[in-house]
């Protein structure tokens, strides 16, 4: 899982959807809170692939000094999560759900406020 979590930072940290989608099911539910403030949706969650691509598309724009620190992974039984320093120094931490392919089927994201 550490090459998971290793390889998605590079793609967010080189600000390159292509390689940020691979890592996600085309099935995948996404569940943030900056989805309430990004899509002005209330649900804070994305369910599909091409919904989540379009969310991060915006995201990009949002915040375009966006960058990730890793501070930790840490493993379960077909998950995992990420521990890190997200936009504007919060911190963070997503527990992704990871299907039989290595695909990450579901997050849920969490945040530190300020």
């Amino acid at each position: 899982m550490n090459h998971l979590a290793e390889a998605w930072v590079q793609a967010w940290n080189n600000h390159d959807l292509d390689a940020i989608m691979e890592h996600y099911a085309d099935d995948i539910v996404f569940y943030s809170p900056f989805i309430k403030r990004i899509n002005n949706d209330p649900s804070g969650r994305i369910t599909g692939k091409a919904a989540l691509r379009a969310y991060f598309e915006r995201a990009l724009v949002a915040y375009p000094e966006l960058h990730f620190d890793l501070y930790h992974v840490l493993e379960s039984v077909d998950s995992v999560t990420l521990y890190y320093q997200s936009v504007g120094n919060r911190l963070a931490a997503e527990m992704m759900v990871v299907d039989g392919n290595g695909k990450v089927k579901e997050v849920r994201a969490h945040y530190k406020e300020q």
